[in-house]
């Protein structure tokens, strides 16, 4: 490793002195440099609306036409918006300063140590043991257990696509499962969330054994004053893009007692013009506004912060497979970012939603 280290050096040091000896003023963008051998990875990032802050008359049945849609894109590998069990370890190191972000995006996995006799660190481990030997055809009682595992280490959405990959009749007690966690299970797959509504059922449609939590949350941080802070960037949101989406989503919301209805939605979402949007109503509103503490530039740099953290993760997530397609399900907010950040990876490619999201 360490004559690996002196030769990177040399050559860092060759390079320099040939780019120094150059013209300067030419910018390097790492995305015009693509991989030229072999397929590229390819990415796509499908911005969701939260399912549960959806009207309640929403049936997810009504996700079908994405479902099948997405299935057909034929994704390897998808990533959600959820932290990893590994991440939540680590914030519950700081509860000074993470105690919100543990509160509202951490699994208790209380009931999965309690069942397995296995802490995080434990059972990511072992996950990780049981999938470097997975066999072709796995019996339901390695699932059972591999589920059990997934829900000790924090990762319940992959511990759902054990679940349902599953015949119906092998989902039960066993193999690490206990009654309660048999319990937990059964009332995540109702869940009003995009992670059991379209991720797991996706990755388990797809073949695959897990999904790939990729939010990040060690940029949260408290503010000195959280009542200020939020009254500032209240008002800064108080402007007519903000108004405009509102009434969108308004019309949009009125047509999801439907498949098509519900792909509108999504097409909206994903639209090439949605980031932009986004950024006028949300984020470019918050940078200009004019609080001496610079309430909403500290907002935009978390919000850049987590986007960054969140590309790593998805980055890390696309090495596994080299020249496969990865799927990003994500809050729609966040799409143009990850997005634009990945775009500059060499060996990524992002690819459009146009084409599945299509109107019938």
């Amino acid at each position: 490793m360490q004559r690996l280290s002196a030769g990177i050096l040399v050559v860092a040091a060759l390079c320099g002195s040939a780019i120094a000896a150059e013209s300067p003023g030419q910018e390097f963008k790492p995305g015009a440099f693509k991989l030229q051998r072999g397929p590229q990875n390819e990415l796509m990032v499908l911005g969701t609306a939260h399912l549960s802050q959806l009207p309640k008359s929403f049936d997810p049945a009504n996700l079908s036409v994405l479902m099948e849609r997405l299935a057909g894109w034929q994704p390897k590998a998808i990533a959600i918006e959820a932290l990893s069990g590994a991440q939540c370890a680590y914030l519950r190191n700081y509860p000074e300063r993470y105690d919100d972000a543990i509160k509202s995006y951490c699994w208790d996995t209380a009931p999965a140590a309690s069942a397995t006799g296995l802490d995080v660190p434990a059972a990511t481990a072992q996950v990780d043991r049981m999938l470097a030997a997975w066999p072709a055809a796995p019996s339901a009682g390695q699932r059972r257990k591999l589920a059990s595992l997934f829900l000790a280490a924090g990762e319940p959405a992959s511990a759902m696509v054990q679940w349902l990959r599953l015949p119906v009749d092998e989902r039960h007690a066993g193999d690490g499962l206990n009654d309660k966690l048999v319990e937990v299970l059964n009332k995540l797959r109702e869940k009003r969330n995009e992670d059991y509504q379209i991720a797991a059922p996706l990755a388990a449609r797809c073949g695959h054994e897990r999904v790939y939590p990729m939010d990040d949350h060690t940029s949260d941080s408290p503010v000195d004053d959280a009542k200020a802070s939020g009254e500032a960037i209240m008002k800064a949101w108080d402007n007519p893009f903000v108004a405009a989406g509102r009434r969108e989503d308004e019309a949009l919301r009125g047509g999801l007692g439907t498949p098509s209805g519900v792909l509108a939605m999504y097409r909206a979402y994903n639209a090439a013009s949605a980031a932009e949007r986004v950024f006028r109503a949300d984020f470019g509103a918050a940078l200009e506004e004019p609080s001496p503490q610079h309430y909403g530039r500290g907002y935009v740099a978390y919000w850049e912060t987590r986007n960054l953290r969140m590309a790593s993760n998805i980055r890390e997530a696309m090495s596994l497979r080299p020249g496969s397609r990865t799927l990003v399900i994500v809050g729609a907010a966040h799409k143009g970012y990850l997005e634009a950040y990945l775009n500059q990876m060499h060996d990524a490619r992002v690819v459009g939603t146009d084409a599945i999201l299509r109107a019938e």
